[in-house]
């Protein structure tokens, strides 16, 4: 499994499986054993894991997930002490200690209460592969790779060119 195939569902407990996109929105299945299949509708809420980030006060402005994870799990080696009924200035204070430079005004308490309760889920699961340091997907100074998204917009210009280029010809 990859991480780009966990999600997390408004509403609903609990981590599951993207499994196939759908007209009308997307086929989950949950990750607690039970191996439940649903259909999230377009309505709902599914946050990808991948791409989820936090923000931060810096040029990067925000750290995706997976690297929040990782800081935790090599600060910590997966036993951070608290969970989603701790104090919440104790919630904030252990969420400064693993990115200094969070930012306090647009991350709140329940963001950090989600993102403790899906690390521990990910252990509980015995998915903590997904979130050990590995050199290959660490960016670099935490900056994060950028991919360039070819645009899909037909405008005719491409078609254009290839027209003029077997006019030359």
């Amino acid at each position: 499994m990859k991480f780009t195939e966990i999600a997390a569902l408004s509403g609903k407990g609990g981590l599951f499986k993207v499994i196939n996109p759908t007209r009308s929105g997307v086929i989950l299945e949950s990750l607690d054993g039970t191996k439940k299949r649903m259909i999230a509708g377009v309505s709902t809420k599914v946050s990808v894991f991948s791409e989820i980030s936090i923000y931060v006060i810096d040029e990067t402005e925000s750290v995706p997930l997976q690297e929040v994870f990782k800081v935790i799990h090599k600060t910590y080696a997966g036993e951070v002490g608290l969970d989603k009924k701790s104090d919440p200035e104790e919630l904030k204070s252990f969420f400064k200690s693993i990115l200094p430079n969070y930012d306090a005004e647009r991350v709140y308490v329940s963001d950090i209460k989600k993102v403790i309760t899906w690390y521990q889920i990910l252990l509980s699961l015995k998915l903590d592969h997904l979130i050990k340091d590995d050199i290959r997907d660490m960016p670099v100074k935490g900056k994060v790779k950028s991919k360039k998204v070819k645009s899909k917009i037909d405008d005719g210009s491409e078609k254009l060119k290839n027209q003029e280029k077997k006019q030359k010809q």
